[in-house]
C-alpha cells in the first residue's frame, strides 16, 4: 500500500461518506501529480446537491449558533491538536494531491493549526457585545452586537488545497455558521479530510458540507443559496462571482491573482534576499497567489545580487516524491504546465535572456518544470503583466528606490510585495507599494503568519480581508442597539424645534 493510500485511510476513510451526493452518482478520479497514478475517486454533486447541502448547514446552524462562542472555541482548540497528531498523513495527502514539495506541504499544515488556535482564543472576546460611545453622554446606551450572517459559502482552489479548503472555513464557524465548501475538482480528498478532523474535533457533521464537481455547474448553485461567499482563485472568475454575490446583495471577498514584485536595494543583506528571493519564486513551484514573479534591482546591487541569486535558483533540487530534501515539486496539472511554458516559450522569441531554467523535467515528474529566471523582459511578452503561476521570475535593473516602487506599482493586481533593505527604510518605503501585504526583508512569510493582521488584495487581487479580526467579523452582521434612557432623542415638549436646533447645534460645535 503506498503512502497516499495509507494516508486517505487514515483521514478519510471512504471519500463518499463525506461528500454531499449520492453515491450513485458518477465518480471523478483524483491523479497525484507526483507520477501521474489515480490516487482515489469521488461522487460529482449535481446543483440539486448543492442546494440539498445549504438546506442541511442552514438547519444545522440554528442551533450552532445558540452555542455560546467560548464553546465553538474549543471545537478549533481540539482541531489544532487533532492536526499536529495527524501531520505526517497530512503531509502525504497535500503532497499526493498537489505535487508540491514536503516542506512546502508543512506550511499548509502550520497553517491551518495557527489559524484554529488564533480565533480558538481571539473569536470569543472579538465576537462579545461591545459597548460604544451613545448619541448623549448619560442619556443614552449604544452596544453593537455580532450576529452570524447564516451560511457561508466556501469555493478554495487546488494550489493550496488544505489550508484554503478550512482556514477560511474556521473564522466562519468561529463566528457562528455553517459552511459548504465548493474545493477544486483536482484537489477534493484535501477538503474531506479537513471536514473529516471538524467532526472528530467535536463539530456536528452537517455544520460543514462538501460538494466536488466543476465550478461551472455547482459555483452559481452555491451563491444562489448562501449568505456569504468566500473565494480564492483567479481574478477573472472573481469578477464573475462578484456579480453574482452582488446581484444577491450577500457579502463577498475574495482572494485573487498577483503578479507580486519584489525589490533589492543597494543596503540590502544580499545573502539573505537570495535566500528568501528563491524559496518566494519556488514556493509551492510558483503556484502561490503571494508568490514573487519580478524582481527589481537597484543598479549598484545588481552584480551582488542577480549572480548569487540565478546560482541558487538553478540549485534548487526538483524531485517528485515524499522526501524533505526536495526544494520544489511538479507543477499541478498538464494545463499549468501549457501556461508556463508558453509564457516562457513567448518571452524567449521575443528576445528575452533566459538565465537559469526555462524548460520542462519530464524526467522528474510528469508536470515538473526548471526553476526559471529572465531578463531583458519587455512590456511585448506575457510574462511582463500576466500571472505566470509558476517558478518564474523576470529580473529588471532599476537606478533607484523610487523608480523601483513606481514599476512596483504598475501593475494591475497589488496582492503581495517584498522590499530588501535596512528595516527602518523598508517600512517607510513599503507603505508607499500598492499592495495588501508588504515584507519588509522576507518574500512572503511574515505577513502570512501575522495572524492578528488583515490579509488581502488592493486593486485586480481582490477585495476583503482574512485574518485578524477582520477575517472573523466579515461572517457577521454587525447590530446597534441603542437606548434613550429618559426622553426619545428630540425637542421635549417645553422647548421648540429652532430652540433644540440651537441647544444641538452648541452642542455639536463643542465636539460633544
Amino acid at each position: 500500500m503506498g503512502r497516499a493510500q495509507r494516508a486517505i485511510d487514515q483521514l478519510i476513510g471512504d471519500p463518499a461518506q463525506w461528500i454531499a451526493a449520492p453515491e450513485e452518482r458518477p465518480h471523478e478520479d483524483v491523479v497525484s501529480p507526483l507520477d501521474g497514478a489515480t490516487i482515489a475517486s469521488y461522487p460529482i454533486c449535481r446543483p440539486e446537491d448543492v442546494a440539498a447541502a445549504i438546506g442541511r448547514a442552514r438547519a444545522a446552524q440554528a442551533s450552532w449558533s445558540r452555542i455560546p462562542a467560548g464553546e465553538r472555541a474549543t471545537v478549533l482548540t481540539h482541531l489544532t491538536a487533532l492536526v499536529w497528531r495527524n501531520e505526517s498523513a497530512l503531509l502525504d495527502l497535500i503532497q499526493a494531491e498537489n505535487g508540491k514539495a514536503r516542506s512546502h506541504a508543512f506550511e499548509e499544515v502550520s497553517d491551518v493549526a495557527m489559524t484554529a488556535a488564533h480565533y480558538a482564543t481571539t473569536g470569543p472576546r472579538a465576537l462579545r457585545s461591545r459597548r460604544v460611545p451613545g448619541a448623549l453622554p448619560l442619556l443614552s446606551h449604544t452596544e453593537v452586537n455580532y450576529h452570524p450572517v447564516g451560511v457561508v459559502g466556501v469555493i478554495s482552489p487546488w494550489n493550496y488545497p488544505f489550508t484554503l479548503a478550512i482556514s477560511d472555513a474556521l473564522a466562519a464557524l468561529m463566528a457562528g455558521n455553517a459552511v459548504v465548501i465548493k474545493p477544486d475538482s483536482s484537489t477534493v480528498l484535501c477538503a474531506l479530510a479537513a471536514k473529516a478532523l471538524l467532526v472528530e474535533a467535536g463539530l456536528p457533521s452537517d455544520l460543514v458540507q462538501v460538494v466536488a464537481g466543476p465550478g461551472g455547474v455547482l459555483g452559481k448553485p452555491l451563491v444562489d443559496g448562501s449568505d456569504y461567499l468566500m473565494f480564492t482563485g483567479s481574478t477573472k472568475t472573481g469578477r464573475i462571482l462578484g456579480q453574482q454575490a452582488g446581484e444577491r446583495l450577500i457579502g463577498y471577498s475574495a482572494e485573487l491573482g498577483g503578479k507580486n514584485p519584489l525589490i533589492v536595494l543597494d543596503d540590502a543583506p544580499m545573502g539573505r534576499a537570495v535566500r528568501a528571493a528563491v524559496k518566494a519564486v519556488t514556493s509551492n513551484s510558483g503556484q502561490l497567489c503571494i508568490s514573487i514573479e519580478r524582481i527589481y534591482v537597484e543598479d549598484s546591487a545588481w552584480d551582488r545580487f542577480v549572480p548569487a541569486f540565478v546560482s541558487a535558483m538553478a540549485a534548487v533540487k526538483v524531485r517528485g516524491d515524499y522526501s524533505w530534501s526536495a526544494g520544489m515539486g511538479p507543477l499541478i496539472s498538464a494545463r499549468q504546465l501549457e501556461t508556463v511554458s508558453a509564457h516562457v516559450e513567448d518571452a524567449r522569441g521575443k528576445g528575452a535572456t533566459v538565465l537559469a531554467g526555462g524548460h520542462a523535467l519530464p524526467e522528474i515528474a510528469p508536470y515538473a518544470y526548471a526553476p526559471t529566471v529572465l531578463t531583458d523582459v519587455t512590456e511585448a511578452m506575457m510574462v511582463c503583466r500576466e500571472e505566470t503561476f509558476g517558478p518564474v521570475v523576470s529580473l529588471y535593473r532599476v537606478a533607484d528606490a523610487g523608480e523601483a516602487i513606481a514599476r512596483a506599482n504598475d501593475s494591475d493586481y497589488g496582492l503581495n510585495a517584498s522590499i530588501w533593505t535596512t528595516p527602518s527604510r523598508g517600512r517607510t518605503l513599503g507603505s508607499a507599494i500598492q499592495a495588501g501585504t508588504v515584507n519588509v526583508n522576507d518574500g512572503y512569510i511574515a505577513a502570512w503568519a501575522s495572524m492578528h493582521a488583515p490579509m488581502g488584495g488592493m486593486k485586480g487581487s481582490g477585495l476583503g480581508r482574512r485574518h485578524g479580526e477582520n477575517g472573523l467579523l466579515k461572517y457577521t452582521e454587525p447590530q446597534t442597539v441603542a437606548t434613550s434612557r429618559i426622553l426619545p432623542l428630540q425637542a421635549p415638549p417645553f422647548l421648540s424645534e429652532k430652540l433644540w436646533a440651537r441647544v444641538m447645534k452648541t452642542y455639536l460645535r463643542l465636539g460633544r
